[in-house]
């Protein structure tokens, strides 16, 4: 997942440069919503979307507003201005706002090894993010493209919060499913409003590697990437699943290097070591949790 997300970052630069964002977006969720679809039947669970409840529904339509309308087009708009492995940053902000509401919210169990693991995850991705210097985050020096990317932020905490709320009763393929599909067609309405006809006229236009960008964004960082997450914020938590986050900006910033040729920082070695010793304590800290009792939720 953190692979797969990671790379999202270098594939969506591709993209944001030559396509109408918006219109990307909502391409990349459609060819999504098509694989999930086929995944939902193949797994036998395609009748779940019968069986779903008005106030379920709600709740993954204001998901996919959130998660998929909103962050994907501040996504896409931030890697117009910012280049992929910069973007990648805002990432690391996710694991401490969501594990903080995670435990506001929904009284999740923390102790201290899970709050030493999580600090040195996020600290080890800054860290090589930003060159060894923190400087780069001040509001001064802080543009339009690092506004868009806040923004990507407070929609995946709100995503991963609100999907924490919705998997109490829907698993978490038909969650990823319903939201790709609903998202999809709000992106499609928001294209056609703010972007209008002309701008999927010059989709066609695109060279090859920018459609197999947008391929691999559908497939990889979004089919199968959220799948995968849902899964664990079902499995381990809302705060704990987003920690793993950490990992994404680093895996952003190598992708980024290899494939566009950005720059790689001295400090990323040092940094990714940190954050991959602060995703073992979280794993540590939470086999140290009290375990639940027979018959209690999850």
């Amino acid at each position: 997942m953190a692979a797969l997300w990671g790379g999202s970052w270098p594939w969506g630069r591709v993209v944001a440069q030559a396509m109408p964002p918006l219109a990307a977006a909502c391409l990349r969720f459609v060819f999504a919503s098509v694989v999930l679809l086929l995944w939902l039947k193949g797994s036998g669970r395609l009748h779940t979307l019968g069986a779903l409840r008005g106030r379920q529904w709600w709740g993954l339509t204001a998901a996919a507003a959130v998660g998929v309308l909103g962050y994907a087009t501040f996504f896409l708009l931030a890697l117009q201005k910012v280049p992929a492995g910069k973007a990648a940053m805002v990432v690391a902000l996710n694991p401490v706002l969501t594990l903080i509401f995670a435990v506001m919210l929904f009284r999740e169990s923390v102790n201290w090894v899970m709050g030493v693991g999580l600090v040195l995850a996020v600290t080890g991705a800054l860290y090589a993010l930003t060159d060894g210097s923190l400087a780069i985050m001040q509001p001064g020096l802080s543009g339009t493209g690092e506004l868009l990317l806040l923004g990507c932020s407070a929609c995946w905490v709100g995503y991963t919060l609100m999907g924490r709320k919705v998997l109490f009763t829907v698993d978490s393929l038909t969650t990823t499913t319903v939201t790709a599909v609903i998202g999809a067609i709000l992106l499609f309405i928001a294209s056609m409003t703010v972007e209008g006809p002309t701008a999927w006229k010059s989709l066609p236009a695109a060279s090859t590697t920018v459609w197999l960008s947008l391929t691999a964004l559908a497939f990889g960082s979004t089919a199968l990437a959220y799948a995968w997450y849902l899964r664990g914020v079902k499995v381990l938590g809302a705060g704990a699943a987003a920690a793993y986050m950490a990992l994404v900006p680093l895996f952003g910033m190598l992708f980024s290097g290899l494939w566009l040729g950005e720059p790689l920082t001295k400090s990323l070695l040092a940094g990714g070591v940190m954050a991959i010793v602060g995703m073992a304590l979280m794993n540590f800290g939470r086999m140290l949790l009290p375990k639940p009792l027979p018959g209690a939720a999850n």
